[in-house]
Parts: structure tokens; C-alpha cells; sequence
């Protein structure tokens, strides 16, 4: 998947990020509105994890919503 889908299609996938990151607000996600590098902030912050470790996560999530 591309992340250009996502961001495209953000209202459809918010449902699928909050489930699969449910500490972040329905506020941040309208925040983050698809944009990869602040859903990478936003679960860095929310989880204390660190850039990469937030990136293997969206990573996963990408193949797994292909």
C-alpha cells in the first residue's frame, strides 16, 4: 500500500489507525489527518517509542492494509 492511499483516504482509515493505536484522541487523528510523519510523532509521544520503532509499527500496518 501506498501511504499516498492513506492520506488520500484518511477518513476511512482513522477508524483502523484508532483501533490500532487506540491511546491517540480522535483529536490528534484529526490533527494527523494521514500525514505519515505525524502519525509517527503522535505514537512516538503516545507509546515512548522511538522514531524507528514507531516506523516498523506504520510499517506493519501498511502491509497488513494492503
Amino acid at each position: 500500500m501506498n501511504w499516498d492511499t492513506v492520506e488520500g483516504n484518511w477518513k476511512q482509515f482513522k477508524g483502523t489507525v484508532k483501533a490500532r493505536w487506540g491511546k491517540l484522541t480522535d483529536d490528534e487523528l484529526d490533527v494527523i489527518a494521514g500525514k505519515r510523519m505525524e502519525l509517527s510523532g503522535r505514537i512516538q509521544a503516545a507509546y515512548g517509542l522511538t522514531k524507528e520503532q514507531a516506523e516498523r509499527q506504520i510499517e506493519r500496518f501498511e502491509i497488513l492494509h494492503k
